[in-house]
């Protein structure tokens, strides 16, 4: 028997919440964007009015600008999008206890089990959108299929404020006509290699030799064939299981040019203390380190190094992010962004105590105790002092914790 899966994705969520917050910019296109100032200036998310005017997530501040002169710019206020999307997920999980969360605006929910007692997928679907609406003012798109694949992109073909239904019967009808960069595992660089192939419609590809595809992608060839065709198994995750990430990174676009070994040793080992409180909250240690660095030309470099000892330690971490930079860049041209990133990821409860040397204990236990006192008295409360009164940094925690997340 197929399953009943929906996508729920909230509208616009950023701009839309602070249309909420603003009732004065009713009317008006709103986009919300990173600090000028701190060289964040790009559109994070826009609402309806702003989006047909064309503006676009990602680009730069002043091209939305040009487009939309009316334009009102306002900064995120990323404690009120959790604030609300809890809210939301919490009317989500009165429906059923798998919701998969992708992001902090939209989700999966397997609502097979629950249509005895709200009705089948549609009637869930349109009862969860009201509700939705009622209790905060904020809208959904909603998709109704019976795969993960098809029930994103029955809410994408859709919106603001809509149902979306693919059923066995009418998905093919529906959706062959599309490109497969429609499908949620396929970008635009497939796409492109796809149509080298002479696949340039989601139908054909439900069509295509697969082992054809399977020669040029390897196994996700015979993926893409299956999602085509409305083939998966796969499972929506249960809301209360422990989310395990794959990796852990932080990234900043600095208020200036990071010209100096010393000053981009301050950048990093601020972004490692975010990765290793991270790493810490999820119960993880990480066997590796990442490093990416982007110029003052927007070019992009990176590199990763194995640790001969897994930690959740900033200062272990920081230390062997500088190694890679100091392998990578000579600064001749000065930096504008850095990520770190904690790679090879294993659950902490794995590894013996013992298995730690004295000194990774030491400083494990340290920084532990500081994420109790930061957790009673806020994130600032205890820095390094090579971070205290440093203007490279700009307002690195409030913004950038939170930069993953979608719109």
């Amino acid at each position: 028997m197929d399953k009943t899966i929906l996508h729920c994705d909230l509208n616009n969520f950023y701009a839309s919440v602070e249309a909420l917050a603003h009732p004065e910019y009713a009317g008006m296109p709103i986009v919300v964007c990173g600090n000028p100032e701190l060289r964040h200036g790009i559109v994070l998310a826009k609402n309806q009015i702003a989006k047909e005017a064309g503006v676009l997530t990602g680009e730069p501040i002043w091209q939305s600008k040009h487009k939309c002169p009316d334009v009102v710019f306002l900064r995120p206020n990323f404690d009120k999008y959790v604030y609300y999307s809890n809210i939301v997920f919490n009317i989500y999980t009165g429906y059923t206890d798998r919701v998969e969360r992708f992001g902090i605006d939209e989700c999966w929910l397997d609502v097979t089990e629950s249509v005895p007692l709200f009705g089948d997928g549609e009637s869930m679907a349109y009862k969860i959108k009201e509700e939705v609406k009622a209790k905060t003012g904020l809208t959904i798109s909603v998709g109704v299929s019976f795969t993960k694949t098809l029930a994103k992109l029955g809410s994408d073909l859709k919106k603001p404020d809509a149902v979306t239904v693919l059923s066995r019967e009418n998905f093919k009808d529906k959706i062959y006509h599309l490109s497969p960069s429609e499908l949620i595992m396929i970008g635009n660089k497939t796409a492109k290699k796809l149509k080298s192939l002479n696949v340039k419609t989601i139908g054909e590809l439900a069509n295509a030799n697969r082992e054809i595809l399977t020669s040029h992608f390897g196994i996700i060839g015979g993926k893409m064939i299956d999602a085509a065709q409305g083939i998966s198994d796969e499972q929506v995750k249960h809301y209360y299981d422990k989310f395990v990430p794959k990796s852990v990174s932080h990234g900043t676009t600095t208020p200036k040019d990071i010209k100096t070994l010393n000053e981009a040793k301050t950048v990093i080992y601020a972004l490692s203390e975010m990765v290793a409180v991270r790493l810490r909250k999820y119960g993880l240690v990480a066997n590796g380190v990442s490093l990416g660095i982007k110029d003052t030309l927007l070019q992009w470099e990176g590199k990763q190094k194995s640790l001969f000892t897994a930690t959740a330690n900033a200062k272990t971490i920081g230390e062997t992010a500088i190694s890679i930079l100091t392998e990578i860049h000579n600064f001749k041209s000065p930096l504008r962004a850095i990520t770190v990133g904690a790679i090879r990821l294993d659950n902490a409860d794995t590894y013996q105590l013992s298995f730690f040397s004295g000194d990774e204990d030491k400083q494990l236990s340290l920084e532990k105790a500081i994420d109790g006192i930061r957790n009673k008295y806020g994130y600032n409360s205890v820095k390094r002092g090579i971070l205290i009164d440093n203007d490279i940094l700009g307002n690195l925690h409030e913004d950038d914790d939170f930069l993953p997340f979608k719109r």
